[in-house]
């Protein structure tokens, strides 16, 4: 990692570049062959005696050694063809930039302008744009099928131990099925259950589904810690509390 991705020094750079001890792998689900479908795969040593161990990989193309990151192109459209074969869309013109995109700061400190553009697509009246929508009327788009393949860690068929597995501890009322399909993920979207963050206007993203019968999401922000000072200041409070419980 640590790779500046860009010799010009004016061009903001991005870290890029391989994680140790594994590789990016990618897997072609059956319902979209041509679909390539990113997952991490920790490489054991010899003596582990067993298979590598395939993980979830949300580092996007930036640890991909065969992309070249550009951050004034941007990152490759991938879902756009998707969008636009469902149809329902078009392409407008959009707003230009005003002072206040840049803090309303003076020209010399403005952040400079990326020489990419892409004209911001809208939906039609009448026509389903949402996973939501698409999920309701009981389509399975190509998003679905992606986030399959990614809750499976690349597996296409249920693995032996899965049943064993899912018996093994509290479920919590989940329903959690030993494999999971396009098909269960339509159906929970459709009830409410879950959702794809996968705005028509960020092609750019890699979908994946979070809810409660899918595999744990944690998001990181710049934010974190304070809400982790937070948490360390409640069990301050509790301590005390209960010290003075004990004492009374």
């Amino acid at each position: 990692m640590n790779i500046r991705s860009n010799p010009d020094k004016t061009v903001p750079a991005v870290t890029t570049g391989p994680l140790p001890s594994s590789r990016k792998i990618f897997a072609s689900p059956d319902a979209a062959p041509d679909m390539r479908v990113p997952l991490r795969e920790i490489i054991l040593s010899e003596g582990a005696g067993e298979p590598n161990l395939p993980v979830y990989d949300t580092s996007g193309p930036y640890t991909d050694p065969s992309v070249t990151i550009d951050v004034n192109a941007g990152l490759a459209r991938g879902r756009k063809q998707w969008v636009l074969e469902r149809g329902g869309v078009e392409e407008y013109d959009g707003r230009q930039i005003k002072p206040e995109d840049n803090g309303s700061v003076s020209t010399d400190n403005a952040a400079r302008a990326f020489s990419a553009y892409h004209k911001p697509l809208r939906g039609l009246d009448g026509h389903k744009i949402t996973q939501l929508e698409f999920a309701r009327a009981g389509i399975i788009t190509k998003e679905m099928i992606y986030v399959a393949a990614r809750e499976n860690l690349g597996r296409k068929q249920q693995l032996e131990r899965a049943e064993a597995a899912l018996a093994d501890g509290e479920s919590f009322g989940a329903a959690v099925p030993a494999f999971i399909t396009p098909e269960f993920v339509r159906s929970e979207i459709a009830r409410g259950r879950a959702i794809i963050p996968a705005n028509i206007n960020h092609p750019e993203l890699e979908p994946m589904i979070i809810g409660r019968n899918f595999l744990v999401k944690i998001i990181l922000s710049s934010s974190a810690r304070f809400v982790c000072f937070i948490f360390f200041l409640l069990d301050l409070v509790s301590l005390f509390v209960s010290l003075l419980l004990l004492i009374s």
